[in-house]
This record gives C-alpha cells, sequence and structure tokens, in this order.
C-alpha cells in the first residue's frame, strides 16, 4: 500500500519486489528448502515419490493474494473512508452517490 498509493514510489514497486524476492532465496530457501517455482517442486518429488507438501505451492500464492487483496482494501477503506468502489478513491472523485463503472 505504501508503494502502490504514493505517487513518488510507485515508480519503484518492480525494484522493491526484486529485493523481495533476493532476500527470500538468498535467507530462506537454504534453511526451508522454499522454491517459488512449483515446477522445480514437482520435478524432484517425481523421483522421491514425496508429494505431502506439494499442495502448498499451489494453495499458498492464491491464498496470498486473495489475503494481500482483502488486507489492502481495508486498510485503504480504513486510511480513506469508505466508498461505493475503492477505484473512486483512486482516482480521487469518492462521492457517496455515485459508482465506478470501469471503460471497456
Amino acid at each position: 500500500m505504501t508503494l502502490v498509493g504514493n505517487s513518488r514510489l510507485k515508480k519503484y514497486t518492480g525494484y522493491f519486489a526484486g529485493l523481495l524476492l533476493v532476500i527470500y532465496i538468498s535467507f530462506e530457501a537454504p534453511y526451508s528448502g522454499m522454491s517459488i517455482n512449483p515446477a522445480r517442486t514437482i520435478a524432484s518429488a517425481l523421483p522421491a515419490k514425496e508429494f505431502t507438501a506439494l499442495w502448498i505451492y499451489f494453495a499458498a500464492p492464491i491464498g496470498g493474494m486473495l489475503l494481500a487483496g482483502l488486507l489492502y482494501r481495508s486498510i485503504y477503506i480504513w486510511l480513506k473512508g469508505n466508498c461505493l468502489d475503492m477505484m473512486l478513491h483512486v482516482n480521487g472523485n469518492c462521492d457517496e452517490n455515485e459508482s465506478y463503472t470501469p471503460e471497456i
């Protein structure tokens, strides 16, 4: 929220995401055996016939994205107030009697 919501920092979001990946791979992977690529995990699980924790590589990204979206929306509404649609806040057009219709 800090990066995307800040007009000066939002252009650096990709760099911060890359930095987080470097930190995860450098510090967490040697201790936990974590991988970011499910194909790598499946490739090593097939010969070993060990699939006990394979579900986490598919469930965690989906759950993490849903949780991040809910947290972002909750924090945004808490800081900026409730609006019929969060996009009205982003565009700066918050009016309680107005709804946002995306242009296709």
